[in-house]
């Protein structure tokens, strides 16, 4: 057995790899599509929307009669968790020169969970944005009132969820969204100090300081996600993956297969970049490898209210 496989299989550095990935979840996938830590690599949820809402059963039982279940049925949806995987391979020469075999596995595993975090936070956006349709256009300037607005979407998608106070609202700016909302009059003003504070005592307009301008409180987060939009070859055109767009959704921190949260992801328990090793077919190179399993699923198509933000009305077409 090579060195290489001999470390993929220590468990301290098993552990280490799993933790590495935890650490490299970025914060804005985390958010709007948490993990479901699920038994089988293929299963069912409950997934609600318009045809089919989350309802509170009824607990009452009556003496000598049978209680209600919670269950999954044919009629409920499937996750599937797909293979996913990335290898970090080290020349021989390298180990024969470097002595820390052990630290190169541990850099590897950390650049690969790194990079893994980066992917599947792309992907939780591309399937929010296309599951929360064209969305609304809102004008946030002097008259604009973005308070107003993005009530009225809470409102709304806490009545999609009939689900409570159990239930929580996230509310995902992008970043012109953040820069256009926390510039605009009306709003400006009203950030509450959440334990930070100016030179001048004045609040500094954080999204920890603007949960407490919206109804229920909800928690505020800001994506600074970019990508080149430009085709290969060309000059780069780096945008904001959200930019102007606010997502407003239902969400809990820890959720199941069966609450009524916009999104979510599955995951293989245990299976979280599991490492390995294999040499290539040249003899030269030994492999790192690191295999994960994951579905990410919208649960609650109604879960969820889209505004697109500018700070300057449309202006009318030239005749």
């Amino acid at each position: 057995m090579s060195r290489l496989k001999e470390l993929s299989e220590d468990p301290m550095l098993q552990e280490f790899a799993q933790g590495a990935a935890t650490d490299s979840i970025q914060p804005v996938a985390e958010f709007l599509a948490p993990g479901v830590d699920v038994p089988t690599s293929v299963g069912r949820f409950k997934r609600y929307g318009l045809k089919n809402r989350f309802r509170i059963p009824n607990t009452v039982r009556g003496v000598g009669g049978r209680a209600n279940e919670i269950k999954f049925s044919a009629e409920d949806a499937m996750y599937s968790c797909v293979p996913n995987a990335l290898d970090y391979p080290i020349d021989n020469l390298e180990q024969l020169e470097a002595k820390g075999l052990e630290n190169m596995f541990r850099e590897g595993a950390v650049a690969i969970a790194e990079i893994a975090g980066l992917a599947h936070e792309k992907k939780v956006i591309d399937i929010a944005m296309d599951a929360a349709g064209a969305g609304t256009g809102k004008v946030w300037n002097a008259d604009g009132d973005p308070v107003k607005d993005i009530d009225a979407a809470v409102l709304s998608v806490i009545k999609s969820a009939n689900y409570g106070s159990a239930m929580g609202i996230g509310i995902l700016f992008g970043a012109t969204a953040w820069s256009i909302f926390k510039n605009a009059a009306k709003v400006a003003g009203k950030f509450i100090a959440g334990g930070q504070a100016g030179p001048g005592g004045y609040a500094i307009p954080t999204e920890q300081g603007a949960t407490g301008l919206f109804v229920g409180r909800p928690d505020i987060r800001t994506s600074y996600m970019v990508f080149d939009d430009a085709p290969e070859g060309l000059e780069k055109d780096m945008k904001f993956m959200l930019d102007g767009t606010v997502l407003i959704f239902t969400r809990k921190q820890n959720p199941t297969r069966s609450d009524p949260s916009f999104m979510k992801t599955f995951r293989l328990a245990g299976q979280w970049m599991k490492p390995g090793a294999y040499s290539r077919d040249d003899g030269r190179v030994e492999v790192a490898k690191f295999d994960w399993s994951e579905d990410v699923q919208v649960t609650n198509t109604e879960g969820i209210v889209r505004l697109n933000v500018t700070d300057t009305a449309p202006q009318p077409p030239q005749g």
